[in-house]
């Protein structure tokens, strides 16, 4: 095979796929670090991360930047693009980008998910404008004023606590009458004085005219509807898998969910999924580095029978 076909191509920087790319490098794999973002994936999106060992506290970003620099310490490649298709042509798969075409004889997809969105009037026209799913992101920009969370997970939670640093209010609006959060996080926020809960409540419509001024509120039990007023809306009510360019592949299930068996293997050889895109992921750091791990040896086990097989047959 020519020297322009890696070993393997990982798609996604998060903590998985840095994870597998420290790896397969270390093992003198030739990888390729794809990323259509900012490196981290999600951990971009935390403003404080407790669970992680050895660290008792740090920032999503400062981790995601030590995992970035790690990743591409013994080789690995790297390059910022957007996956659009990947075909399998047995001992050879072709990622293709937008604006590339790649080679390699393993992948690994550790692409994650992205924000769920409620799907109600008012919320595509006033994304940027009061509507956002990144409190790190978009919080200061909300000084002195009063916003709504939507959700009840532990994202949900957490940022409600980080948007009080500048926020005067949050409200949290959550459709159940008790929190799916981690019971440590929903202690925390009860304890805050900054914010309100809101039980049983849906948010129906968001409102305003140059940018959010409030939300339409129904009360899922008495079926009650009313205006609430607001300057902004964070939404954090779960995630979808981010996998449509590997729907040619039939490796997901019916919700887009990459299905493996517990060596991160999928139907097709040579291809492995990592991290919050599996269908049985925790959806951890943590457990997302520890798939990132088995991939990686896998993949360094899967090229090393490749390599022999072809070797064998030229010989």
């Amino acid at each position: 095979m020519s020297d322009n076909i890696y070993d393997v191509i990982i798609i996604g920087a998060g903590p998985g796929g840095m994870t597998a790319a420290v790896y397969t490098s270390r093992a003198n794999l030739k990888t390729l670090l794809i990323e259509r973002g900012v490196p981290g994936g999600q951990l971009q999106n935390t403003e404080e991360i407790e669970n992680f060992p050895s660290y008792s506290h740090i920032s999503g970003p400062d981790l995601a930047q030590n995992m970035f620099e790690h990743a591409l310490k013994f080789g690995a490649e790297y390059e910022q693009a957007n996956v659009q298709d990947i075909a399998d042509e047995g001992n050879i798969k072709v990622v293709y980008t937008d604006n590339q075409t790649y080679k390699a004889k393993s992948i690994i997809i550790a692409t994650g998910t992205k924000y769920k969105k409620l799907g109600i009037p008012g919320e595509e026209e006033f994304s940027g404008r009061g509507v956002s799913w990144c409190a790190v992101c978009d919080g200061a920009f909300f000084k002195e004023k009063e916003l709504v969370v939507v959700g009840g997970g532990d994202s949900a939670v957490e940022e409600s606590i980080f948007l009080t640093k500048f926020a005067k209010k949050v409200t949290v609006l959550h459709r159940r009458d008790r929190f799916r959060a981690q019971p440590i996080l929903v202690e925390r926020m009860l304890k805050n004085d900054k914010i309100e809960i809101v039980y049983d409540t849906l948010v129906n419509e968001i409102i305003g005219e140059n940018k959010v001024s409030g939300v339409l509120l129904e009360n899922v039990k008495t079926g009650e509807t009313k205006t609430f007023s607001t300057d902004g809306v964070f939404e954090y009510i779960g995630m979808n898998p981010v996998s449509d360019f590997v729907k040619n592949l039939a490796i997901t299930d019916e919700e887009g969910w990459i299905v493996t068996d517990d060596r991160m293997k999928t139907d097709i050889p040579g291809i492995y999924a990592i991290g919050d895109i599996r269908k049985e992921a925790v959806r951890q750091v943590v457990t997302a580095t520890g798939d990132g791990c088995v991939a990686a040896i896998e993949v360094q086990h899967y090229v090393e029978n490749l390599n022999a097989q072809l070797a064998e047959s030229l010989s």
